[in-house]
């Protein structure tokens, strides 16, 4: 019998999902085909289908790729020594990708297919959750170190922090002149005003 080999494996799903999520980004869910990403992965069918049942699970699967790697840096943000930080690069990490060319359409383009699709809507809000607990943890921490002003409600100013990171992506993918890397400092700046009681060096 012949055995797989777990690490190419990975590999082959992680070439159809980079080549499906550009064609996701440009052309939406519903207008793209399984014909398409076939074409665009440089495979068959029927190798396609070996790895993915269908189109939506590949669509399913470009969100939930990176859980358990997520999983592991939002628990290792918020063990960090420096509350302070771990907060500042833990913004920066989740506003980055903003910054690739297809993620804002693709972001958008889940928003949409979420109000549709129960599963996928469930998978990004378990995602959201995840990084609003541990934006709210470290909050909690800087608060209680002297870090930030204590009077801020931590769960209240996480969503707030998660609405402003989520604006990034939504600027990045409506507004032609919105240059994400170029504004990922202001949005730094912008919490680092907000949420300090008194000048603190990061």
């Amino acid at each position: 019998m012949r055995t797989v080999d777990p690490v190419k494996r990975q590999a082959r799903r992680r070439h159809i999902l980079d080549a499906a999520t550009g064609l996701f980004a440009a052309k939406g869910y519903e207008r793209t085909t399984t014909a398409e990403i076939c074409k665009a992965a440089g495979i068959s069918a029927g190798n396609l289908f070996h790895y993915f049942p269908n189109k939506r699970a590949i669509f399913l699967a470009v969100f939930d790729e990176e859980g358990d790697d997520e999983a592991e840096r939002l628990a290792k943000a918020r063990g960090a020594d420096d509350p302070w930080q771990a907060l500042m690069d833990l913004v920066d990490h989740l506003a980055a990708p903003a910054t690739e060319p297809v993620v804002p359409a693709l972001v958008m383009e889940a928003m949409v297919q979420a109000y549709r699709d129960p599963e996928l809507e469930a998978l990004l809000s378990r995602g959201n959750a995840d990084e609003h607990a541990a934006i709210a943890a470290l909050l909690t921490r800087a608060a209680d170190d002297g870090l930030i002003d204590p009077e801020l409600d931590p769960d209240s100013t996480a969503t707030w922090i998660t609405a402003l990171i989520a604006s990034v992506y939504t600027s990045a993918a409506t507004s032609p002149g919105f240059d994400p890397a170029d504004q990922l400092p202001t949005l730094r700046l912008i919490l680092t005003r907000y949420l300090q009681a008194k000048p603190h060096s990061s």
